[in-house]
């Protein structure tokens, strides 16, 4: 598996760890950066991360900021993206499962180093299930292509 990972100033630690759960678990990493806390605009991370992830350079990204909204609405912008801000298991697991999430918001300001983890570890082990929910991805595609025309 090949993740991109892109973070803010506020985000930035949050990050590291996560790149360094990452490696522990031989996952590729592709890091965007940022890599201090000298401030910096989140929607130049989130671009990156989506345009990686929507060319298919990557399986999936992982963002971070001070909220994940922020990232989450940026990364959205992008055709073939769908970032889920996320803040608990159970969300990480149905933004996979039911939505194919393809990035992963995360808020260094409102979720633990430790539960930011756990979310990651559950956004990467937990399968899409296809099924009535493909086509409920497909809607979402031919909304892209609508905003297009």
């Amino acid at each position: 598996m090949r993740v991109a990972l892109g973070a803010d100033h506020a985000g930035v630690h949050l990050k590291d760890a996560v790149r360094s759960l990452l490696e522990a678990r031989g996952v590729e990493v592709q890091d965007f950066g940022t890599v201090d806390e000298t401030s910096v605009d989140y929607p130049d991370y989130a671009a990156q991360v989506g345009r990686a992830v929507a060319a298919g350079e990557v399986d999936r990204g992982i963002l971070a900021c001070g909220t994940g909204l922020g990232m989450a609405i940026a990364a959205n912008k992008i055709d073939g993206v769908r970032a889920a801000p996320v803040v608990d298991l159970e969300s990480a697991r149905l933004s996979r499962e039911h939505n194919d999430a393809n990035i992963l918001a995360l808020g260094a300001r409102v979720t633990s180093s430790d539960m930011a983890l756990q979310i990651v570890s559950t956004f990467l082990d937990t399968p899409f299930a296809g099924g009535r929910h493909q086509r409920r991805i497909d809607k979402i595609t031919a909304l892209e292509h609508e905003r297009r025309t």
